[in-house]
């Protein structure tokens, strides 16, 4: 009887540590990276840099795959519901966190669908204002909407977006009216904003830059906290006068919930030292964006706070799912 248990339970730790022992190391196979919306992008930018540098230093391909449509949903969607193996992974926009609030019936659960891996970057928008509105700074913008209330109008990328609900927080903090006019995309709404047909509107640094060194816009500040590298002399909205206000389009790399907690880490260091390379550093500023970093439990608490943040922004706007 003790030898017939014992070879039973050799079996069993066996049959345990093989498994163990065959899974290859990750990467075993090409990864495909979904990229949520289409190709120009700075997700679309980062995602092409990253698979690159990944390819460089782990010998398997890194393939980008753009699946734009729905605010990112579609996208994330066919990751959620991918092998959660490491080798399916999604570079979401804000707009993942703000989508509870826009959509009443995601696909998803936008947290527990997910492994959060890394936030990989932050593009800071600019409070950009048509050069025939007589204003200087963001104090001269609200004293002018509160002495000509339903005079302002913000334009926007559309529905949804970060730059939409910018607008709405300002709103919001400033206490003043505005009508928002969303366009398909910042570029469609810059001759409008340039004409004075709209008055202001968020976009990315990256976008409206153009514009401001052409000097048919100006810029009143920046919304991150820290200023950006390639508007040095503009002012946050916290030092231009608006306490509490800090928002962006950021991004970051999620994996189906269930990945291994080593694939993710593995994933989480091979980003943070991507990102440490200087011609990666240089590219990505140079285009309006600002690295990233963290740990994938940060990432996975910066969700949480954003998803918060935008849901109380579209309660104080009225604005209901759908």
């Amino acid at each position: 009887m003790q030898r017939r248990t014992f070879t039973a339970l050799a079996a069993v730790a066996l049959s345990g540590a093989l498994p163990a022992a065959a899974q290859p190391a990750f990467p075993s196979k090409s990864i495909t990276l979904v990229v949520p919306a289409s190709p120009g992008g700075a997700i679309d930018l980062v995602a092409r840099l990253i698979g690159q540098k990944m390819t460089e230093h782990w010998g398997q391909p890194v393939l980008v795959d753009n699946r734009a449509g729905a605010t990112g949903i579609i996208g994330t969607d066919l990751v959620a519901k991918s092998p959660p193996d490491g080798h399916m992974l999604a570079l979401v926009a804000s707009s993942h966190a703000i989508n509870p609030s826009m959509v009443k019936k995601l696909p998803f659960d936008t947290l527990k669908s997910f492994e959060p891996v890394a936030l990989t970057h932050v593009v800071p928008l600019v409070l950009i204002v048509s050069p025939d509105l007589p204003v200087k700074t963001v104090k001269e913008l609200i004293a002018y909407g509160k002495a000509n209330p339903g005079k302002l109008s913000f334009a926007s990328s559309g529905n949804g977006g970060a730059p939409h609900f910018s607008g709405e927080l300002f709103k919001s903090l400033a206490g003043i009216e505005m009508t928002h006019i969303p366009y398909k995309g910042s570029t469609l709404a810059h001759p409008d904003l340039i004409s004075g047909r709209t008055s202001l509107m968020f976009d990315t640094v990256a976008a409206a830059n153009v514009q401001l060194r052409a000097g048919r816009l100006r810029a009143l500040a920046v919304t991150t906290a820290k200023r950006s590298s390639v508007l040095p002399d503009v002012p946050t909205m916290q030092e231009a006068g608006v306490p509490g206000y800090e928002t962006s389009t950021w991004g970051g790399l999620l994996a189906p919930a269930g990945t291994p907690k080593a694939t993710v880490d593995k994933l989480n260091a091979e980003v943070d030292r991507i990102l440490l390379l200087p011609d990666v550093r240089k590219t990505l500023q140079d285009n309006g964006i600002e690295p990233g970093s963290g740990s994938p439990q940060q990432f996975a608490a910066f969700i949480g706070t954003e998803m918060a943040k935008w849901a109380k922004v579209a309660k104080d706007a009225g604005i209901q799912p759908e």
